[in-house]
């Protein structure tokens, strides 16, 4: 599958080594952290919209039957392809508390549309285990293999839902990657970026939302 699919696979990164240099495939985001009256976190709503390039491959690749676009049962297979490839990749999403990383549990579905020429996927995704708002929370979106861009246009593109967490301060956090690397010159290893997704460190470079309840 992974060869037939080549602009699928290099989402999920199929092709190692080619995503050292820099990004490949671009998407604008948004992030909702939602909060359950409980206090705890009950899910994180992604919405992704695909440059026209990556876009237009997808659709060369999925249009099976050549009608210019991407019929219902060609967007359900292209979500179902998404949804198992990402899971090695944690959705891009990274999750921690007080430093800690939490882990989620992988999405029912990945939901895609075909608009104005772009790949638009929405999903959401669970923490595996009770995660209260207590502590320093930070939810962040990065490709640890940085093959694709995540970009949030607006820091309103990154908000936290709930009365549960009306009471956290709340501060979205864009980081240079030239101030990471150097400030972690020590951990950040010739092996970080041979394998990034091998390793915890992606979530320096994320852009993400963090939480202070």
């Amino acid at each position: 599958m992974k060869y037939l699919l080549p602009s699928v696979t290099a989402l999920a990164l199929a092709l190692p080594g080619m995503a050292a240099a820099h990004p490949h495939i671009f998407a604008e985001a948004r992030l909702e952290v939602v909060a359950a009256d409980d206090g705890s976190i009950s899910e994180l709503r992604h919405v992704w919209r695909f440059d026209e390039v990556f876009s237009s491959s997808v659709l060369l690749d999925f249009d099976q039957n050549t009608n210019l676009k991407l019929d219902e049962a060609e967007l359900a297979e292209l979500g179902e392809i998404m949804r198992a490839s990402l899971a090695d990749f944690d959705y891009f999403t990274t999750i921690s508390v007080d430093g800690k990383s939490a882990a989620i549990v992988k999405p029912d579905a990945i939901h895609v549309s075909f608009e104005e020429n772009q790949i638009l996927i929405f999903f959401a995704v669970r923490p595996e285990a009770p995660l209260p708002l207590k502590g320093k929370l930070a939810f962040g979106v990065y490709d640890p293999s940085m093959y694709t861009a995540i970009d949030f246009p607006t820091d309103e593109d990154l908000v936290a839902q709930g009365k549960a967490a009306d009471a956290c301060q709340r501060q979205v956090v864009r980081p240079d990657p030239d101030e990471i690397i150097a400030q972690n010159s020590e951990t950040l290893t010739e092996a970080f970026f041979e394998d990034p997704s091998g390793n915890d460190m992606s979530k320096l470079f994320a852009t993400r939302l963090e939480l202070t309840c």
